[in-house]
């Protein structure tokens, strides 16, 4: 969030939506025809179309960093279709869990949900555009570093608790702040101050999402791994490239936007866990997926640099 501002949202606002809705139903229209080709049922096959359809924020970010292409025209768009595709996983967690439960679809959840969405970004651009710059500028002679590194990490996880809350993703909670915080005059100051935590929780992602997969499982589902692990990274490129040739934008930043989305991460593991959670999906499903995870990420440097050639 820290990388990122209102002023890039609005200029990538309109490419970002359509691309995201692109690759979302077309990642989700992918992921249920390749479980129906594995025999996985019905509902398996839903919630692996889900799981999906949404790239990972977390490992773009890592190799945006470690690639040094955060000021590239395009990560500025791919930013904005992560932020857009978050948005579209309330809704989706939504329809799962009304079609799982009530066995049908409720759309007066939906529009709370959608107007909860609103909302909440209302805040999002008032609390960022005038009151939190304001009160910075006014403290500014009482923080020091210390006292910065913790206001910064308590409005983050302040604003975590408060997207949890209103049914959103930890995640996005943590964007909004750290978007909101971007646009103050300690932005860089803060930025700084965070690498050593951010480095810190990085870290322990990744070592976590590897602990996830049990060695017996992958001899065991060789087959489907393969299958939807080539359905996740043709299919994000395919999709996330066409939609941002539909919004208008040059060949070159569709196809390094599109080779940048090709992965799957945390957004997978929330899908799986809630159809776990509900009985409605079966076990060996998650470390599928998981699996899945760690070879595309595995990949994503290697995919961005192939962007040029």
């Amino acid at each position: 969030g820290l990388e990122f501002s209102f002023k890039k949202l609005f200029q990538v606002g309109a490419s970002a939506v359509l691309t995201a809705l692109v690759v979302v139903s077309g990642m989700m229209l992918a992921g249920y025809g390749a479980g129906r080709l594995l025999h996985f049922t019905y509902l398996d096959s839903i919630f692996l179309g889900a799981m999906l359809s949404m790239s990972s924020t977390t490992i773009i970010i890592k190799a945006f960093t470690d690639l040094n292409l955060r000021k590239k025209a395009f990560t500025n768009l791919v930013f904005g279709v992560l932020i857009v595709e978050d948005l579209f996983a309330v809704v989706m967690m939504v329809v799962l869990s009304s079609i799982v439960v009530k066995n049908s679809f409720e759309g007066a959840e939906l529009l709370e949900s959608i107007a909860k969405l609103v909302f909440f970004l209302i805040i999002w651009f008032v609390v960022g555009i005038s009151i939190l710059p304001l009160i910075l500028k006014k403290t500014r002679k009482f923080l020091n570093d210390e006292t910065l590194l913790v206001v910064s990490m308590g409005l983050c996880l302040g604003m975590v608790v408060l997207a949890t809350y209103a049914g959103f993703s930890s995640a996005l909670g943590a964007f909004v702040m750290g978007s909101i915080l971007a646009e103050t005059i300690e932005a860089e100051n803060i930025e700084h101050l965070i690498k050593p935590v951010k480095d810190l929780f990085g870290a322990i992602f990744f070592v976590s999402v590897g602990m996830m997969i049990d060695p017996a499982m992958l001899v065991e589902y060789w087959f489907p791994i393969l299958l939807i692990t080539v359905v996740v990274m043709a299919g994000q490129i395919t999709f996330a490239a066409s939609g941002i040739l539909l919004s208008g934008q040059s060949l070159r930043i569709a196809i390094q936007s599109g080779f940048s989305l090709a992965q799957i991460g945390e957004f997978a593991f929330i899908i799986a866990s809630l159809g776990m959670t509900l009985h409605v999906t079966d076990k060996f499903l998650y470390p599928i997926v998981v699996t899945v995870s760690v070879i595309t990420t595995f990949f994503t440097p290697y995919m961005i640099r192939l962007v040029n050639p």
